[in-house]
C-alpha cells in the first residue's frame, strides 16, 4: 500500500490531460457528477488490459449510478488510442506522459523507481472531493466491487441526507 495516496475527504487536484494528440480532458469538467479516477501502470500490461476492459464492459453499472471513469497512465495519446481502439473502450484514458507522472504525484501515487503509476483508484464527487480510495498491489485487478459500493453508498447518503459532511 502506498501511504502517501490521497484520502477521502481531500479535495482532489485538478488537472488537464491529453486524451487525444488535439483534445484534452481536466477534472473540472466532471463537475456536478461523480468521476472515478482509475490510475494504472500501462496500457497493454495483462493486468492492465483486464481491469481496464472490466470498467469497459461496466460502464452502464457505472453511468446508472452516475460516475464517468477516466483512466490514467504515464503511456503516450498514441499508445492509448490503440490500447483504447484495441479494447473497444467508451471512456477516456488520459496520458499523464509530460511532465510524467505529475498528476500521479499530486495524488501521491507515482512509482518513482519504475517510472510508472500506482494501481490506484479515487471517487471523486460533484463538487471535486475525493470520497473513496483504494491502492491496490500492481499486480492484482481491484476489479470494481469497492468503487460500485462507494458509488452506491454516495448514492444513497445523497438521497437521504442531502449534502455529506
Amino acid at each position: 500500500m502506498n501511504s502517501s495516496a490521497l484520502t477521502p475527504g481531500t479535495p482532489a487536484p485538478d488537472f488537464t490531460l491529453h486524451a487525444t494528440p488535439d483534445q484534452t480532458v481536466s477534472l473540472s469538467d466532471f463537475r456536478g457528477q461523480n468521476v472515478v479516477l482509475v490510475f494504472y501502470p500501462a496500457d497493454w500490461s495483462p493486468v492492465c488490459g483486464d481491469q481496464i476492459a472490466l470498467y469497459n464492459q461496466i460502464l452502464p453499472e457505472f453511468r446508472r449510478l452516475g460516475a464517468e471513469p477516466v483512466g490514467i497512465s504515464v503511456d503516450g495519446v498514441w499508445c492509448h488510442r490503440a490500447f483504447s481502439e484495441n479494447r473497444h473502450l467508451h471512456f477516456p484514458l488520459l496520458a499523464d506522459f509530460e511532465p510524467k507522472g505529475e498528476v500521479a504525484r499530486r495524488y501521491g501515487v507515482y512509482r518513482e523507481k519504475e517510472g510508472t503509476t500506482e494501481r490506484a483508484l479515487f471517487v471523486v464527487d460533484g463538487e471535486g472531493v475525493i470520497r473513496w480510495s483504494y491502492v491496490s498491489p500492481v499486480g492484482v485487478n481491484p476489479g470494481a466491487d469497492g468503487i460500485l459500493e462507494a458509488l452506491e453508498g454516495m448514492q444513497s447518503g445523497a438521497q437521504t441526507a442531502g449534502a455529506g459532511r
